[in-house]
């Protein structure tokens, strides 16, 4: 067997082409760890029908941001940068959630280059049992039916990591560097929402992106700031104040120049490029801001490789 060490990344994935888009949901509404409809034996006939429903708007989003989700070759190109970095006794692979390649696939690889020992690392830098809680279960279900014989150990958050603050905060002032040297910029995090039921039965995501922006602010001193939460569904209390809402209300309180900054996502994806750059962006303009812009995501940054070799490292000893 190989003396290296696999690095497994868990994202959540997203679909390659339009045609992919319907199964991709297929899969999303399956998850319980996500959303519980009905008894488990009728999860995926319904969650069938709600992606069949869904499925054509979705399509025309993809269509907006080019016919695909970008995130596979993001997490592709941060696993490759992530091993450069590590050097020659660790191997990185990728395992999507909900679809390719997937948790199978991802260890079907590890098995044949005859590596044992394995570090799952999470991209969710805020740990939520629907995010890192739900691919961390899918690994382990993976692994018990298929009897393999791996030493698995979890990074399964990092939300206060000093490298990921400071990679964020490199992006933040990219972001700001956009705008007049004189303007009054508010800094607006949004970061995906989640049912405040999961935070009413102890889900720490909420107080996890607290401590997030808490300490990336304490690198703007002065700077206005607000939270909210974006990518609400379905009829259930979702997190307070929604993105659209803030977008209002600093509009009311004649905020003009707005950066947003977009939490709980490492790489772009279909909730940066269309959410915020056309969905947001077209609202803001509506409502009248002289200037939205986004911070750009962390995709490759140095810093984030930085940090999540740090964790593997930390992980490994």
């Amino acid at each position: 067997m190989s003396e290296k060490t696999a690095v497994l990344l868990l994202q959540m994935g997203g679909p390659d082409s339009l045609d992919a888009v319907k199964p991709f949901l297929v899969n999303l509404f399956s998850d319980r760890d996500i959303i519980r409809i009905g008894p488990s034996f009728l999860q995926p006939f319904i969650a069938r029908l709600i992606a069949k429903k869904r499925a054509r708007p979705v399509e025309h989003k993809y269509e907006e941001i080019g016919g695909k989700s970008p995130i596979r070759e993001l997490t592709e190109a941060q696993a490759g940068a992530l091993e450069e970095v590590l050097g020659d006794d660790y191997r990185c692979f990728v395992a999507m959630r909900y679809w390719k390649p997937t948790t199978v696939e991802a260890l079907a690889a590890i098995r044949r280059e005859g590596i044992t020992r394995v570090i799952a690392l999470s991209l969710y830098p805020h740990y939520s049992r629907a995010t890192t809680g739900s691919s961390v279960n899918e690994l382990k279900r993976v692994l018990a039916q298929a009897g393999a014989s791996f030493d698995v150990t979890y990074v399964d958050r990092f939300y206060d990591h000093p490298r990921y603050i400071e990679a964020l905060a490199e992006k933040i002032r990219e972001g700001l560097d956009a705008f007049h040297p004189l303007a009054e910029v508010q800094i607006l995090f949004s970061a995906h929402s989640l049912p405040q039921s999961f935070i009413d039965e102890g889900d720490p995501y909420l107080s996890h992106i607290e401590e997030t922006v808490r300490l990336v602010m304490e690198r703007f001193d002065g700077v206005i700031y607000h939270l909210a939460f974006q990518s609400r569904a379905g009829p259930v209390k979702w997190l307070e104040p929604s993105t659209e809402e803030m977008l209002e209300h600093l509009a009311a309180h004649q905020v003009k120049n707005l950066l947003m900054v977009p939490l709980s996502f490492v790489s772009d994806h279909i909730e940066t490029l269309h959410e915020i750059d056309i969905e947001y962006a077209m609202l803001a303009h509506k409502l009248g801001y002289a200037k939205f812009r986004r911070s750009p995501s962390l995709n490759s940054s140095p810093l984030f490789i930085d940090c999540l070799a740090d964790l593997v490292r930390k992980a490994g000893e």
